[in-house]
């Protein structure tokens, strides 16, 4: 297991007005270049199903994850029961980062304070 943190980018779509000034790929591959992480991958809509489905098939306890998407509060609400469903613990595995409203380079900013 890695102690490097995992980074999540839930982009909402695509079509959430809070991402449209975010150029997406800059950020996740500045992440994955430039900060210690184990991976930085984009999901489409965490709080939906197939959401379900990645934190149920991928969250192993003990790693953590930063998720860059909607209001921390939000994130919480929509992944704490899933994540509690396969043995992890939402408030010690997640950092959870609003990035809407954010060019690249502000989100950017805001991940890597976060991570080092």
């Amino acid at each position: 297991m890695s102690d490097k943190p995992r980074f999540v980018m839930c982009y909402c779509t695509g079509e959430c007005p809070g991402f449209q000034g975010m150029n997406l790929w800059q950020l996740i591959n500045r992440v994955r270049n430039e900060l210690d992480v184990e991976y930085a991958i984009v999901h489409p809509q965490l709080c939906v199903d197939d959401g379900d489905r990645f934190w149920r098939d991928n969250l192993k306890p003990g790693n953590r994850y930063i998720v860059g998407g909607c209001d921390p509060r939000m994130q919480r609400k929509m992944f704490k029961d899933t994540i509690a469903d396969v043995g992890g613990n939402y408030d010690d595995q997640v950092i959870a980062l609003d990035l809407r409203n954010m060019p690249a380079e502000e989100a950017f900013a805001k991940v890597a304070e976060v991570i080092r």
